[in-house]
């Protein structure tokens, strides 16, 4: 009798087991995404940055240094990969000397640190190219400062801006309040993607993306843009369908430009470096622009 129950019992899990690897595969089939694992790392993601921005706002630097760092990296390792001579150490260096500078000079610090990070990168190349093994044509040569420029531009100076927006007054819990609509656009997104998507919204440059799904984030950042608007950083509801609007633009056209880069790469994912989600750059694609976009509304509505 009990040898009959254990045998039952057996049989029950792996047939719960194999359901559950069978609705994983139609999952990451349609979304790409391994989703149980993109979960755990999206989690502790979170509460590493919770605990930078809400514990020392300081430490929000540490945070930002190391996710600039490893996507400066990656994008410049994607970029060689494509036959761009891209200095990947001279690139996390200067990505990395853009924190403090826009933590305590703020935005015109990140400015000054932007061009001198872009000088100092091209100088470094200009070094690399007098050893034979880096030598190249002059054509190709300025290609490749134009893949420094773009690292530095696209990655760094636009992170820069989750540095600047935090190191104000109050300036933590926009960051937070940002952050967590972009999550809830990316979010809402996948999941009315998964259920109703149907018809293709840029099929050429992000074939997964739908618009049931950019219908689906929409609804939710402006659902989430009242509640924080009016809980969190203590604006007028209406702000908050402003602040929802605005990021649902910005994540949008970000995730549709690193799907574009990443096209013309001629590759799916920036690295592997996050199992479940590719890597760090396509999981802060949305959050890139978007950063830019919370400062402004800051700095219009917060500082008046």
């Amino acid at each position: 009798m009990a040898h009959g129950l254990e045998e039952d019992f057996r049989v029950q899990v792996a047939a719960t087991r194999a359901q559950f690897d069978a609705t994983q595969e139609k999952i990451q089939a349609r979304t790409g995404r391994n989703l149980p694992v993109a979960i755990l790392i999206g989690l502790v993601l979170g509460g590493g940055l919770l605990a930078s921005l809400l514990i020392v706002k300081a430490l929000f630097m540490v945070f930002a240094a190391l996710l600039i760092g490893f996507t400066t990296f990656e994008l410049a390792s994607a970029l060689r990969f494509a036959g761009r001579k891209v200095p990947r150490v001279g690139s996390v260096v200067a990505g990395v000397a853009i924190v403090p500078a826009a933590f305590y000079g703020g935005a015109g610090g990140a400015w000054l640190a932007l061009l001198g990070g872009i000088v100092f990168v091209a100088l470094w190349r200009l070094v690399e190219s007098a050893f034979p093994s880096h030598r190249t044509t002059v054509r190709a040569f300025w290609a490749d400062l134009g893949a420094t420029t773009l690292v530095q531009v696209y990655v760094v100076f636009l992170a820069s801006f989750t540095v600047v927006l935090t190191a104000q007054r109050g300036g933590e819990w926009w960051t937070l309040a940002f952050l967590i609509i972009v999550v809830g656009i990316d979010t809402g997104a996948y999941v009315s993607g998964l259920l109703f998507g149907k018809h293709k919204m840029a099929p050429k440059i992000s074939p997964k993306k739908t618009w049931e799904g950019f219908a689906g984030s929409v609804v939710v950042a402006l659902i989430a843009g009242i509640l924080l608007s009016l809980f969190m950083l203590h604006e007028p509801w209406w702000f908050g369908l402003v602040f929802g609007a605005v990021m649902v633009f910005t994540a949008t056209i970000g995730d549709l430009t690193e799907s574009l880069i990443k096209r013309d790469l001629g590759i799916k994912d920036i690295s592997t470096f996050l199992p479940g989600h590719g890597g760090f750059l396509d999981r802060l694609d949305s959050t890139l622009p978007s950063a830019a976009g919370a400062y402004v509304l800051f700095l219009i509505f917060a500082t008046h």
